[in-house]
């Protein structure tokens, strides 16, 4: 629930400015038409290039989105991908964009790395395409599972259940922007939701639903911050480069904020001033906070990770409840694609024979330099 002062802040912005600050995701209602042209044309790509990531179709790929998407999707992803004005939530969801195959999907495996990409082939070519709308290219991170390709599954791990992790259920997932560690992490993020059986709440926070800077705010653009790397990429106490959280525009910014690692975890080794200044800010922030949706099989959340954070709610992974009965489900998978709009920014920090391969270790350094 929203504080006297948040809402009175509103009031001002929507008096003083002329729009209405964004609280919740753009929900695209997504045809029976254009569904069944998306999946034609994922068929149609597959069979024409074996591979999503086959560097013939990864080199024309805009093309192939412009001309292949169904113009409406095609017209709403390019126009998100530069609009960064003061009513952009950042995150629009594209309800029902896929019919999901739940028998040729088979049981969801025990864990990411038994996944079998065979059967998720054609799901890749339909993510790439909304990626290359905005447009940009699909990219991997080293320090994302030592690269992993550009498509990732996502599934719940028993054996990392309690981690603030893709992998882990039993915990609510923080909001973060993905990669917060990196100054050049992605730019757009999609997740589509294979099956969310269990019936899982995606939560979503948007820099823009705060309205206009105010003075907490302001105290993120100074770079005092600490950006740990993820927890289970170290376990030492953090001692890397400094950062703001608030960066770019100062009217309009841009975020780089992980709740998890930057203000709950000991080893974050923040200064008193800036751990007391996060605090604040996330005691607003977490008002914020939306988890109204919840993603149905087919379903693309579609983000910009400068503008919006994501996390979930905590589950009991294969388990639902229905009628206050503990029924037994298929659990929870997700794919992830990631991507950047220009591969020029990012050339000091990719792979030598890859452009498409980020290197990047934490706040500038590359993997492998001291």
């Amino acid at each position: 629930m929203k504080s006297q002062s948040l809402i009175e802040d509103e009031i001002l912005v929507k008096e003083n400015y002329g729009y209405q600050i964004p609280t919740s995701p753009l929900i695209v209602e997504v045809t029976p038409q254009e569904r069944n042209i998306l999946s034609n044309v994922g068929t149609l790509l597959e069979k024409a290039f074996k591979s999503y990531e086959n560097p013939d179709y990864i080199e024309a790929l805009h093309l192939y989105s412009f001309q292949l998407l169904p113009e409406r999707i095609a017209r709403i992803l390019s126009r998100f991908g530069t609009d960064f004005s003061a009513d952009q939530y950042g995150a629009i969801i594209f309800r029902g964009l896929l019919e999901v195959d739940q028998d040729h999907l088979g049981p969801t495996p025990a864990n990411w790395q038994s996944a079998d990409y065979s059967k998720l082939n054609k799901y890749g070519f339909i993510c790439s395409l909304l990626h290359g709308a905005v447009p940009s290219k699909p990219v991997q991170y080293y320090a994302q599972r030592k690269g992993g390709g550009i498509l990732h599954a996502v599934i719940p791990d028993e054996k990392m259940a309690g981690t603030q992790t893709g992998s882990g259920s039993k915990t609510n997932l923080y909001v973060h922007t993905e990669d917060a560690f990196l100054l050049h992490q992605a730019d757009f993020l999609s997740f589509l939701y294979l099956r969310n059986e269990e019936r899982v709440p995606s939560t979503l926070y948007s820099v823009r639903s705060h309205g206009k800077v105010n003075k907490i705010m302001e105290k993120l653009f100074d770079p005092i911050y600490q950006c740990p790397k993820d927890a289970n990429y170290q376990d030492e106490i953090n001692d890397g480069p400094l950062a703001s959280v608030l960066y770019g525009n100062k009217d309009l910014p841009f975020i780089r904020f992980d709740a998890a690692e930057q203000i709950f975890n000991e080893k974050a080794g923040q200064t008193p001033e800036a751990l007391y200044n996060l605090t604040e800010f996330w005691n607003e922030a977490k008002e914020l906070i939306n988890s109204d949706y919840i993603p149905d099989s087919g379903d693309v959340i579609f983000v910009n990770n400068h503008l919006c954070a994501h996390g979930r709610s905590a589950f009991t992974a294969g388990q639902r409840e229905e009628n206050g009965i503990i029924v037994p489900c298929e659990r929870r998978q997700m794919l992830r694609m990631m991507s950047k709009t220009s591969l020029i920014h990012i050339r000091s920090m990719t792979h030598t024979d890859d452009p498409y391969f980020v290197m990047e270790e934490h706040l500038g350094k590359v993997f492998g330099q001291d």
